[in-house]
Protein backbone atom coordinates (compact mmCIF):
# COMPACT_ATOMS: atom_id res chain seq x y z
CA UNK A 1 0.00 0.00 0.00
CA UNK A 2 1.59 3.73 -1.06
CA UNK A 3 -0.31 6.74 0.29
CA UNK A 4 1.27 10.25 -1.20
CA UNK A 5 0.31 13.55 0.72
CA UNK A 6 1.06 16.58 -1.40
CA UNK A 7 0.95 19.39 0.61
CA UNK A 8 2.36 22.88 1.92
CA UNK A 9 1.81 23.93 5.60
CA UNK A 10 -0.07 26.77 4.60
CA UNK A 11 -2.99 25.43 2.70
CA UNK A 12 -5.90 23.11 3.07
CA UNK A 13 -3.22 20.52 3.24
CA UNK A 14 -3.57 20.80 6.77
CA UNK A 15 -7.35 19.07 6.59
CA UNK A 16 -6.11 16.39 4.96
CA UNK A 17 -3.04 16.18 6.85
CA UNK A 18 -5.64 15.65 10.36
CA UNK A 19 -7.59 13.33 8.81
CA UNK A 20 -4.97 11.04 7.79
CA UNK A 21 -3.97 11.27 11.41
CA UNK A 22 -6.89 9.98 12.61
CA UNK A 23 -6.85 7.54 10.05
CA UNK A 24 -3.62 6.53 11.44
CA UNK A 25 -2.21 4.50 8.42
CA UNK A 26 1.27 5.45 7.34
CA UNK A 27 1.90 7.97 4.79
CA UNK A 28 4.71 9.89 2.84
CA UNK A 29 4.61 13.37 2.89
CA UNK A 30 5.85 16.00 -0.15
CA UNK A 31 5.84 19.47 0.59
CA UNK A 32 5.24 21.41 -2.59
CA UNK A 33 6.76 24.45 -3.52
CA UNK A 34 4.46 26.91 -4.64
CA UNK A 35 7.05 28.30 -7.42
CA UNK A 36 8.48 25.00 -8.58
CA UNK A 37 5.52 22.10 -8.27
CA UNK A 38 6.81 18.10 -8.35
CA UNK A 39 6.25 16.76 -11.97
CA UNK A 40 4.44 14.08 -9.92
CA UNK A 41 2.22 15.90 -8.70
CA UNK A 42 0.99 18.39 -11.91
CA UNK A 43 1.10 14.41 -13.28
CA UNK A 44 -1.35 13.52 -10.77
CA UNK A 45 -3.64 16.81 -10.56
CA UNK A 46 -2.36 19.44 -13.78
CA UNK A 47 -4.44 22.24 -11.62
CA UNK A 48 -1.32 21.49 -8.85
CA UNK A 49 -3.43 21.91 -6.06
CA UNK A 50 -2.85 20.99 -2.74
CA UNK A 51 -4.01 18.94 -0.66
CA UNK A 52 -3.79 15.94 -3.77
CA UNK A 53 -3.13 12.34 -2.15
CA UNK A 54 -1.82 9.45 -4.11
CA UNK A 55 -3.78 6.08 -2.84
CA UNK A 56 -2.13 3.04 -4.63
CA UNK A 57 -2.34 5.03 -7.95
CA UNK A 58 -5.94 6.37 -7.35
CA UNK A 59 -5.68 10.32 -7.17
CA UNK A 60 -7.94 12.36 -5.13
CA UNK A 61 -8.18 15.76 -5.02
CA UNK A 62 -10.00 18.74 -2.69
CA UNK A 63 -9.65 18.51 0.64
CA UNK A 64 -13.76 17.27 1.48
CA UNK A 65 -13.53 14.78 -1.20
CA UNK A 66 -10.34 13.39 0.29
CA UNK A 67 -12.10 13.41 4.39
CA UNK A 68 -14.70 11.63 2.88
CA UNK A 69 -12.41 8.69 0.54
CA UNK A 70 -10.23 8.25 3.46
CA UNK A 71 -13.20 7.33 6.24
CA UNK A 72 -14.31 4.54 3.36
CA UNK A 73 -10.59 3.36 2.53
CA UNK A 74 -9.77 2.80 6.16
CA UNK A 75 -13.39 1.73 7.45
CA UNK A 76 -11.92 0.60 11.09
CA UNK A 77 -11.33 4.04 11.97
CA UNK A 78 -15.02 5.02 12.30
CA UNK A 79 -15.08 7.96 10.64
CA UNK A 80 -17.55 7.21 8.09
CA UNK A 81 -20.83 7.84 8.43
CA UNK A 82 -23.51 5.10 10.18
CA UNK A 83 -26.89 5.15 8.23
CA UNK A 84 -28.57 7.39 11.22
CA UNK A 85 -25.68 10.08 10.60
CA UNK A 86 -25.42 9.50 6.34
CA UNK A 87 -27.46 12.41 5.74
CA UNK A 88 -26.17 14.96 8.03
CA UNK A 89 -22.56 13.87 7.24
CA UNK A 90 -23.26 14.49 3.70
CA UNK A 91 -25.45 17.43 4.01
CA UNK A 92 -22.82 19.40 6.42
CA UNK A 93 -19.71 18.84 4.39
CA UNK A 94 -21.43 19.69 1.15
CA UNK A 95 -22.77 23.16 2.49
CA UNK A 96 -19.08 23.67 3.55
CA UNK A 97 -17.93 22.73 0.78
CA UNK A 98 -20.16 24.71 -1.59
CA UNK A 99 -22.06 27.29 -0.17
CA UNK A 100 -20.04 27.90 2.39
CA UNK A 101 -16.48 28.12 0.89
CA UNK A 102 -18.72 30.64 -1.87
CA UNK A 103 -19.51 33.30 0.61
CA UNK A 104 -15.89 33.52 2.62
CA UNK A 105 -14.60 33.86 -1.16
CA UNK A 106 -17.02 36.74 -1.97
CA UNK A 107 -16.23 38.19 1.39
CA UNK A 108 -12.83 38.21 1.00
CA UNK A 109 -12.97 39.52 -2.85
CA UNK A 110 -15.44 42.08 -2.14
CA UNK A 111 -18.24 40.78 -3.92
CA UNK A 112 -21.45 42.12 -2.63
CA UNK A 113 -24.02 40.24 -4.40
CA UNK A 114 -27.40 42.27 -5.49
CA UNK A 115 -30.58 41.48 -3.33
CA UNK A 116 -32.02 40.58 -6.24
CA UNK A 117 -29.68 37.97 -7.23
CA UNK A 118 -28.92 35.91 -3.72
CA UNK A 119 -31.19 32.95 -4.98
CA UNK A 120 -28.35 32.39 -8.14
CA UNK A 121 -25.09 32.21 -5.55
CA UNK A 122 -26.49 29.25 -3.40
CA UNK A 123 -25.46 30.75 0.20
CA UNK A 124 -28.20 33.89 0.27
CA UNK A 125 -26.54 36.69 1.97
CA UNK A 126 -22.95 35.97 4.10
CA UNK A 127 -25.12 36.56 7.40
CA UNK A 128 -27.66 33.39 5.67
CA UNK A 129 -24.60 31.49 5.76
CA UNK A 130 -22.85 31.90 9.31
CA UNK A 131 -26.16 31.18 10.36
CA UNK A 132 -26.89 28.72 8.93
CA UNK A 133 -23.03 27.10 10.25
CA UNK A 134 -23.89 27.73 13.43
CA UNK A 135 -27.46 25.35 13.42
CA UNK A 136 -24.73 22.34 11.81
CA UNK A 137 -22.53 23.26 15.34
CA UNK A 138 -25.51 23.64 17.60
CA UNK A 139 -27.44 20.38 16.77
CA UNK A 140 -25.47 18.06 18.67
CA UNK A 141 -21.65 17.53 19.76
CA UNK A 142 -21.03 17.11 16.03
CA UNK A 143 -22.31 17.32 12.12
CA UNK A 144 -23.52 14.22 12.14
CA UNK A 145 -25.37 13.14 15.66
CA UNK A 146 -23.18 12.81 18.50
CA UNK A 147 -20.32 10.65 17.43
CA UNK A 148 -17.18 12.33 15.62
CA UNK A 149 -16.79 11.93 11.65
CA UNK A 150 -14.73 12.72 9.01
CA UNK A 151 -17.14 15.31 8.49
CA UNK A 152 -15.94 16.79 11.62
CA UNK A 153 -12.64 16.99 10.13
CA UNK A 154 -13.61 19.27 7.12
CA UNK A 155 -16.33 21.81 8.65
CA UNK A 156 -14.00 21.44 11.79
CA UNK A 157 -10.98 23.08 9.92
CA UNK A 158 -13.02 25.40 7.86
CA UNK A 159 -14.71 26.82 11.28
CA UNK A 160 -11.14 27.16 12.38
CA UNK A 161 -9.39 28.92 9.35
CA UNK A 162 -12.24 31.35 8.85
CA UNK A 163 -12.68 31.76 12.38
CA UNK A 164 -8.31 32.87 12.57
CA UNK A 165 -8.40 34.83 10.50
CA UNK A 166 -11.16 36.82 11.16
CA UNK A 167 -13.76 35.55 7.89
CA UNK A 168 -16.03 34.07 10.58
CA UNK A 169 -16.97 36.05 13.99
CA UNK A 170 -15.93 33.83 17.11
CA UNK A 171 -19.28 33.02 17.96
CA UNK A 172 -19.31 30.78 20.94
CA UNK A 173 -20.48 28.08 19.33
CA UNK A 174 -18.23 27.43 16.91
CA UNK A 175 -15.32 28.25 19.72
CA UNK A 176 -17.22 25.64 21.42
CA UNK A 177 -17.14 23.66 18.56
CA UNK A 178 -13.23 23.51 18.03
CA UNK A 179 -12.61 23.18 21.23
CA UNK A 180 -13.98 19.87 21.39
CA UNK A 181 -12.26 19.30 18.22
CA UNK A 182 -8.73 20.14 19.47
CA UNK A 183 -8.85 17.47 22.09
CA UNK A 184 -8.36 15.08 19.70
CA UNK A 185 -5.16 13.58 19.71
CA UNK A 186 -4.79 13.41 16.14
CA UNK A 187 -5.75 17.29 15.71
CA UNK A 188 -2.83 17.70 17.93
CA UNK A 189 -0.37 15.65 15.86
CA UNK A 190 -1.57 17.08 12.72
CA UNK A 191 -0.63 20.61 14.16
CA UNK A 192 2.35 20.31 15.16
CA UNK A 193 3.49 18.26 12.05
CA UNK A 194 2.68 21.30 10.02
CA UNK A 195 3.50 24.17 12.55
CA UNK A 196 7.28 22.53 12.39
CA UNK A 197 7.07 22.31 8.81
CA UNK A 198 5.90 26.37 8.54
CA UNK A 199 8.48 27.38 10.98
CA UNK A 200 11.31 25.39 8.75
CA UNK A 201 9.70 27.18 5.73
CA UNK A 202 10.01 30.49 7.63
Amino acid sequence: MTLTLYTHPMSRGRIARWMLEEVGTPYDTVVVDWTDKPAALLGANPLGKVPTIVHDGAVVSEAAAICAYLAEAFPAAGLAPRADERAAYLRWMFFTAGPLEAAMVDKVLGVAVPADKRGMVGYGDFAQAVDTLEHAVCAHDHVAGDRFTAADVYVGSAVGWFTQFGLLEKREAFMRYLDRLHQRPAWQRAAAIDDALLATAA
